[in-house]
C-alpha cells in the first residue's frame, strides 16, 4: 500500500475533505427530495446554559427581583408581552415573532434528576437519553438511520466536528463550516493522488471510507453550486459566528438545497461572573442573525415550510450569585418560531418561583416532548424511530 493511501486510511479527517471520481449512484442524491414535503427544521443550540429567566421575564413577581437585586432586567429595560412575561430588550425577534403569532415559548422546559455538568446535560440533550441513560447515538442521528434513501447532506450541522445529536448508528449530518471552504478543500493533491490510484478491495472498513469520501464530494459540489451560483440571502447578517451560520442556512435554502434539517451553535452562555453586559451582548448578536433569518425565508417564501427551535443545554439558578453572575440551574424556557404554529404566544405557564427544587426552577415540560413534536408533527416519521420511549407532542405545530 503506498504511503499516500496509508496516511489516508490512518486520518479520518480526510474523509471529510477530498475529490475523485463519483460513482453515478451518488449522483442521484443530488435530486433527492426533501422529507416531510419539503418542510425544513432549524435548530439553534446556546451553548453554556444560556439564563432564560433574564430572556423571558416573571416581571410581576417581586420574588424574581428579590432574587436577583442587580442582575433582575427593570421594567424599562424589557417588553410586557403579558401581563406577568415579559422579553429582554434586546431580543427583538421574539417580541416581532410573537406579535406576528410566529413563536411558541415553551417554559419550564427540563428532564427528572437534572445534570449540571456542561458536557453531560448536553450529552442528555443530544441523545434524548434519561439522566442515568448513556447513549452513543443522538436522537437526530436515530431519525437519519430509520429513513432510506435520504441524502448524504439531509442534515447539516454548520460546525468543523459533528455534534452527537446527529450521530446514528449507520447514517449522520454532515459538518462543515461554509460551502466554499469544503469545496476548495476537495481539491488537495494528496487526495487526487488517492483518487487516480483508488483500489480493487473487499474490506469493509476501506469500502466505507471510500464510500464517505465519495459522499462528501458529491455533497461539496452540490452544495456548493445551490448555496454559493444560486443562493439568493441578503447581506444584513451580523459577523459574528452565528451570524456566519445563518447567513450560509439562507444561501442554501433559497438556493433550492433539498436538505431538510440544519444545526447551529452560539457559545458564550456561562455567565458565572458579571453577567449583564455579556448576556446583553450575546442576545443582540442572537436576534440580529434571527432576524435576518427570518427576513430572508419570508421574502423567498421559505418562512411557512419553516420551523426553528432555540435551545439551551440547562438553565440558570434563580438566585445570583456573589459575582453578578448566575450558576448552573436546571429548567429552562425553549423558543419554537415558525409560519405554521398552531399554539403560538406562551404555549405554558411562567416558571413558579414560589416551588423551587434546592434553588432551581422544577420542569414541566420533558424536553423530549419537544422532541416528539418536531419528529411526529413537523417532520412526520413515528416516534419510535428515535425516540425509544414515548413522549406525547405538545401540539404546537
Amino acid at each position: 500500500m503506498s504511503h499516500s493511501r496509508r496516511q489516508f486510511l490512518r486520518q479520518s479527517t480526510i474523509a471529510a475533505a477530498g475529490t475523485f471520481f463519483i460513482p453515478q449512484f451518488l449522483k442521484a442524491y443530488a435530486n433527492a427530495a426533501p422529507y416531510a414535503e419539503g418542510r425544513v427544521l432549524i435548530i439553534v443550540q446556546l451553548s453554556g446554559g444560556n439564563d432564560g429567566l433574564n430572556a423571558v421575564i416573571p416581571y410581576a413577581d417581586d420574588r424574581y427581583y428579590q432574587n436577583r437585586p442587580t442582575l433582575g432586567i427593570t421594567k424599562d429595560n424589557l417588553w410586557q408581552a403579558t401581563d406577568t412575561l415579559g422579553f429582554h430588550n434586546e431580543l427583538g425577534i421574539l417580541r416581532q415573532l410573537y406579535e406576528a403569532g410566529e413563536l411558541s415559548v415553551v417554559n419550564n422546559v427540563g428532564y427528572p434528576d437534572p445534570d449540571r455538568s456542561h458536557f453531560r446535560s448536553m450529552d442528555i440533550w443530544h441523545t434524548a437519553s434519561d439522566a442515568n441513560e448513556f447513549l452513543s447515538t443522538g436522537w437526530l442521528g436515530r431519525y437519519l438511520d430509520a429513513q432510506s434513501a435520504l441524502a448524504p447532506y439531509a442534515a447539516i450541522e454548520l460546525n468543523d466536528t459533528l455534534s452527537l445529536a446527529l450521530k446514528g448508528q449507520q447514517a449522520r449530518g454532515f459538518a462543515m463550516r461554509n460551502t466554499r471552504q469544503l469545496r476548495n478543500s476537495t481539491r488537495n493533491p494528496l487526495i487526487q493522488a488517492i483518487n487516480e490510484g483508488q483500489p480493487q478491495h473487499d474490506h469493509e472498513t476501506v469500502g466505507y471510507l471510500y464510500k464517505t469520501l465519495a459522499d462528501t464530494i458529491s455533497s461539496a459540489n452540490y452544495l456548493y453550486e445551490t448555496s454559493v451560483k444560486q443562493g439568493k440571502a441578503g447581506n444584513d447578517y451580523p459577523g459574528g459566528p452565528l451570524g456566519r451560520s445563518l447567513k450560509q442556512i439562507a444561501d442554501l435554502m433559497t438556493g433550492g438545497c433539498t436538505s431538510h434539517i440544519y444545526y447551529a451553535d452560539m457559545g458564550g452562555f456561562d455567565p458565572h461572573v458579571n453577567q449583564k453586559n455579556q448576556q446583553e451582548r450575546l442576545f443582540k448578536q442572537y436576534s440580529e442573525a434571527m432576524t435576518a433569518l427570518v427576513t430572508d425565508l419570508k421574502k423567498h417564501n421559505l418562512w411557512n415550510k419553516t420551523l426553528v427551535m432555540t435551545f439551551s443545554e440547562f438553565g440558570r439558578r434563580v438566585a445570583e450569585n456573589g459575582s453578578r453572575g448566575t450558576d448552573h440551574g436546571a429548567a429552562n424556557n425553549v423558543y419554537l418560531m415558525g409560519g405554521q404554529l398552531k399554539k403560538p404566544g406562551f404555549y405554558n405557564e411562567g416558571p413558579d418561583l414560589g416551588q423551587l427544587h434546592h434553588g432551581d426552577l422544577k420542569h414541566s415540560v420533558d424536553f423530549r416532548q419537544i422532541y416528539a413534536t418536531l419528529l411526529n408533527d413537523w417532520l412526520q416519521v413515528p416516534l419510535g424511530q428515535s425516540l425509544g420511549t414515548p413522549f406525547d407532542p405538545l401540539s404546537i405545530v
